[in-house]
């Protein structure tokens, strides 16, 4: 189900936005979450989407440094920023990605630019929340503003399901979980995917709104509509 088929009424922008996916991966499945994040940001016309992996080949002495990727996120009008979660905490590689924006730091280059965050585990809890505080506080940091996820959550009840649209029940950005013994092949789960895709639409068109001041209609539904959405994606 396309991501834009739960925004009725939702007129198309005619200026252009730019919106960049910036993330490392491990073992590839925190790279299929933000694959699904710019297929999301993809479907909102108008939107330049780019997708960067942060790579352990480009950190020498525990220094991260790639100049077209710092030349990329300044032009950007929207940052995404993911990672796995690994004892609890952003990956090593894109912390040394984080330190390394101290230039655009000093000199303000990414303030006031949109962001997000997502992040993956092994575990269901995995202590996820505390790398979405990190990615948060370190956008804060740079002046960004923060976007969440705005999807109500699923799975909570008896006739929940591992693929119901925000399954972990995450806010301040995404959450997803990998079992450990499948390849990135097996990431997620379908709900989480989907997750992934409308967070990347929902950022895409906010920064439109932020962004060309394009109108903006807010998408709402009750907890009864979001289980009968899971349901009849579920059904799909």
């Amino acid at each position: 189900m396309p991501v834009n088929d739960a925004h009725p009424g939702y007129d198309s922008p005619t200026a252009t936005a730019t919106v960049t996916v910036v993330y490392h991966s491990v073992h590839g499945h925190t790279r299929v979450l933000a694959e699904h994040i710019a297929d999301g940001a993809r479907l909102v016309p108008g939107t330049d989407v780019h997708l960067v992996e942060i790579r352990a080949e480009d950190v020498t002495a525990g220094r991260w440094y790639d100049a077209g990727v710092l030349a990329l996120l300044e032009r950007s009008d929207a940052v995404v920023f993911g990672c796995p979660t690994l004892m609890g905490s952003a990956s090593a590689v894109f912390k040394a990605f984080m330190e390394a924006a101290f230039t655009p730091f000093v000199s303000q280059a990414w303030k006031d630019k949109l962001a997000g965050g997502f992040t993956m585990s092994a575990s269901q809890s995995g202590d996820k929340l505390s790398v979405l505080e990190q990615l948060a506080v370190f956008a804060a940091q740079m002046g960004m503003q923060w976007i969440g996820v705005g999807d109500m959550p699923g799975n909570n009840w008896s006739g929940g399901h591992r693929d119901d649209i925000n399954r972990l029940g995450s806010w301040l950005g995404l959450m997803s979980q990998s079992h450990t013994d499948l390849d990135h092949a097996h990431a997620g789960s379908r709900g989480d995917l989907i997750t992934a895709e409308r967070y990347g639409d929902r950022i895409a068109r906010l920064t439109h709104r932020w962004t060309n001041a394009t109108p903006y209609e807010t998408s709402r539904m009750t907890e009864h509509e979001a289980r009968a959405l899971s349901a009849s994606l579920r059904a799909g």
